[in-house]
């Protein structure tokens, strides 16, 4: 399965106002391990950023002035992303800025037909619902080392969202690229880990009481802040 985890900044927060991209982060991920191959640019507006904005990612209009424009790199990107599922916090604002930037090109394309899309913020709601769910809320929750996002940028904040979304997920949490992991695709990754026979008997441990109550009280609260869609006491708890 390939996946993009991708994250935008922009001039400002409406696409529909002509506000533009000024930068895409990407990182890929194939069977949900990093496989390096990236994709990042900065971009020419041709347009002022607003000052609110800078204040949020820091990137001015000078420093953008010898970039390249979305038009230049559409192609790069199009074959980048397409048949992927593309993994974004809050989806809804970077797809629309896209669509709005691939609109402008003649035969232009949409996010929707060129792959799919999958919200960690409507992820995050649906399993932590009633808290915060912003990507440095996730981190702490998830631990994931933000320590280096005093300001947000694109690839970054793509790399760190990839933690998340695997710490979410229930998967691989590292990025590491380094040797000591195994490639996706060797015989190294492909091999199985077998269990000794002589291994000692897994202990088995029967919950308190107490515990029993404090367990049935996380449920109640769990099943009254998501509006009665506990899914646990939906299907019957195990006795």
């Amino acid at each position: 399965m390939r996946q993009i985890v991708l994250d935008t900044e922009t001039t400002g927060l409406s696409a529909a106002e002509g506000h533009r991209v000024i930068e895409i982060g990407a990182v890929e991920l194939l069977n949900r391990r990093p496989t390096g191959r990236n994709f990042h640019h900065y971009l020419q507006p041709d347009r002022e950023i607003d000052a609110g904005a800078i204040e949020v990612h820091g990137i001015s209009n000078e420093f953008l002035a010898d970039k390249p424009r979305f038009a230049d790199v559409a192609g790069e990107f199009v074959e980048y992303v397409r048949g992927a599922e593309l993994v974004i916090h809050n989806a809804a604002f970077d797809v629309g800025f896209l669509n709005a930037e691939l609109a402008r090109l003649d035969g232009g394309h949409s996010i929707d037909a060129l792959c799919s899309v999958l919200d960690t913020l409507a992820l995050a709601r649906h399993l932590h619902p009633g808290q915060r769910n912003t990507l440095d809320a996730l981190c702490r929750r998830y631990g994931v080392d933000n320590s280096g996002r005093s300001l947000h940028g694109a690839l970054l904040d793509a790399q760190i969202l990839a933690e998340v979304y695997l710490a979410m997920t229930g998967g691989q949490v590292t990025l590491s690229l380094g040797d000591d992991a195994a490639s996706p695709g060797t015989v190294e990754a492909a091999r199985p880990t077998r269990v000794r026979a002589d291994r000692p008997r897994l202990a088995v441990l029967a919950p308190s009481a107490d515990e029993l109550q404090a367990h049935a009280a996380r449920l109640a609260a769990i099943d009254k802040a998501s509006g009665g869609r506990c899914l646990w006491l939906a299907e019957g708890e195990p006795a």
